[in-house]
């Protein structure tokens, strides 16, 4: 067993939570105790234990309660629960790990099993949070632009899909920003492909940086990023690219090997509560049509235009 799991002892009998705690601290857990059923419940909420030892037979809520009000938790679904019980026959037995019980120790107890028992459930505890830990991590690479940081395409896609749906429940607009780098292959050629890299990265830090916190940036592909922007309309659009192009031309880019390197954008707009792929095409239109106007400058979807003049 590691040293530090947090152990909580649900018993009523008070004789028991003692023993059962000198066992348990002589190996270095910690442990915390709880009299009922109710006590149980509140202290798996609050304290979060690495492990239950959990009476079958308290008053308040019984042992099997307890454990159902657990397995229903999705936060606490996936403490080990170890059942104390002096009438483990087979029916206990069965309908405890049909609840999802990990184990049962039956009263009165041998120190060495209740040491291997708390560690079997210790161990299998330990083994469900590297799990989760690696998938967690998994799920954050693939929703991830490896070269940027930011959101990819995938993850993108996804977020609009419920931005439109929230969009639509509340009948409030939302709003899709498509921006593009202006002549990167100019960029490309001048300081290379590592050199291009590092605008794109800088390019992506600059957006992250002004944007609200619920809005989403990710890298659509390329020199392409996309923003989303709900409860969005087409005037508040219009404002949140401006104040984007502004932040990527405003301050020249500061690339290794070469000189300050000034970079525009691009940007089309579009609002509204269409499904996406209407939203992303109108976005993309007014995109071509600020390219085809010149670069450096907004288009909002529907006719309104703003932005610099061209750096060519």
């Amino acid at each position: 067993m590691s040293e530090g799991h947090l152990v909580l002892v649900a018993d009523d009998s008070r004789v028991v939570r003692v023993m059962l705690r000198r066992q348990l601290e002589a190996r270095g857990l910690r442990v915390e105790e709880a009299e009922d059923g109710h006590q149980a419940v509140r202290g798996c909420r609050t304290l979060r234990p690495d492990i239950v030892l959990l009476d079958v037979e308290m008053p308040g809520l019984d042992g099997y309660t307890v454990l159902r009000i657990l397995r229903e938790d999705a936060e606490l679904s996936e403490i080990p629960v170890v059942f104390l019980t002096a009438h483990a026959e087979t029916e206990d037995v069965v309908r405890g790990l049909q609840l999802g019980a990990h184990d049962y120790l039956r009263k009165p107890f041998e120190p060495s099993e209740l040491v291997a028992r708390v560690s079997a459930a210790l161990r299998v505890k330990s083994l469900q949070d590297e799990l989760r830990r690696r998938n967690a991590e998994l799920e954050t690479v693939t929703r991830t632009d490896a070269l940027t940081g930011i959101c990819n395409r995938r993850h993108l896609e996804e977020r609009l899909h419920g931005m439109l749906a929230a969009a639509r429940r509340h009948r409030q607009p939302a709003a899709v920003l498509m921006i593009d780098v202006d002549h990167f292959k100019r960029v490309n050629d001048t300081l290379g492909h590592a050199g291009g890299d590092a605008v794109l990265r800088q390019v992506a830090q600059r957006l992250h940086q002004r944007v609200r916190l619920e809005d989403v940036v990710g890298r659509w592909g390329g020199e392409e990023f996309v923003v989303l922007s709900g409860a969005t309309d087409a005037s508040a659009a219009e404002v949140l690219a401006g104040r984007l192009l502004a932040a990527v031309s405003s301050t020249p880019f500061a690339i290794e090997g070469a000189d300050d390197v000034t970079v525009t954008v691009s940007i089309g707009c579009a609002a509204g509560t269409d499904d996406a792929e209407a939203l992303l095409r109108r976005a993309d239109a007014a995109l071509y049509e600020a390219k085809s106007e010149g670069r450096n400058r907004v288009v909002v979807s529907g006719g309104r235009r703003s932005g610099m003049p061209a750096l060519d």
